[in-house]
């Protein structure tokens, strides 16, 4: 256990940093990241623009609870395909048709060096699956044929779960209607989002909530390339409720405060000599020619 963390100086000592608060629960950074994503441990937001900080207040009720720190640890424990096999009791292939047919939810993902994708799994919802009684008939025998059809149909709903996660996440961490705005068209092509947003200074101040990348990648990387597939909406069903929802918190969002634009340009300062001399319509100009005409009769 690590030793208590001493007092902080300065106007933010009621709360830390995600680094600062890791190591005084005794979580590695990711797991702390996860536990704020699952909504275990609370953050507040960082005046100066950084990652969320952790209030003292909520270190100390953490680490007040019975069993820390392994108790935190184990809440957020996540395995990829082979350990959650391990936990089920079932082989790998078995448990990777759970986790395509839905049965199982993703919590993580990230690419190895091959850029393959390995989604990683809570320990205790793997085990909560187990040990649900009504799931016994998944464990042995043959997959179910409704369920097999599906397989061979080439079902894969380990990207979309993961995606509905995400974006719950998201949307609890935003903060009015244009942030909100802004994590639903995270998850549109960026297409999709122009047909909707029509107007470019809101596309752009839409741009400035919209959800950066789970994983870090090169931009324009294959890496960074398949971080944005994963990441973008494919199914009708799954397009069609976001640009639904899309459009009444836009809606919302213009009535609350309309999205920013520049400001006029002021009219150019005319001359002092234009300033100064009358102004002629066609009128007066035709009245100047005609007097030309009969001084020079006239000479």
């Amino acid at each position: 256990m690590s030793a208590p963390h001493a007092p902080d100086v300065g106007p933010e000592s009621a709360s830390c940093t995600p680094s600062r608060a890791a190591r005084d629960l005794d979580l590695k950074r990711a797991e702390l990241d996860l536990a704020v994503h699952l909504g275990r441990i609370r953050t507040v937001p960082d005046e100066a623009g950084g990652a969320g900080r952790v209030p003292r207040a909520e270190i100390d009720r953490l680490r007040a609870q019975p069993g820390f720190p392994e108790a935190l640890r184990e809440s957020v424990r996540a395995v990829g395909t082979a350990e959650g096999a391990t936990l089920l009791g079932v082989p790998p292939t078995r448990f990777t048709r759970f986790a395509r047919l839905g049965l199982v939810v993703p919590v993580r993902f990230y690419l190895n060096r091959y850029r393959a994708v390995v989604w990683l799994y809570l320990a205790q919802e793997l085990s909560q699956f187990a040990a649900d009684r009504t799931n016994a008939f998944l464990f042995t025998g043959r997959t179910p044929e409704v369920l097999r059809s599906q397989l061979a149909a080439g079902v894969d709903l380990r990207p979309r779960n993961w995606r509905g996660r995400h974006l719950g996440f998201l949307l609890r961490q935003a903060e009015g209607p244009w942030q909100y705005a802004g994590v639903l068209a995270g998850f549109l092509d960026p297409v999709q989002v122009a047909e909707i947003v029509e107007d470019p200074y809101e596309r752009a101040h839409l741009d400035r909530f919209r959800p950066g990348p789970p994983a870090h990648c090169a931009p324009g990387t294959p890496a960074a390339h398949l971080v944005e597939k994963i990441m973008t909406a494919a199914d009708p069903d799954e397009i069609a409720w976001l640009t639904s929802d899309l459009r009444r918190t836009l809606d919302e969002a213009r009535v609350e405060q309309p999205a920013p634009r520049p400001a006029p340009k002021p009219a150019p300062a005319r001359p002092p000599e234009q300033r100064n001399a009358p102004e002629e319509g066609p009128a007066g100009r035709s009245a100047r020619g005609l007097l030309s005409r009969m001084r020079r009769r006239t000479t």
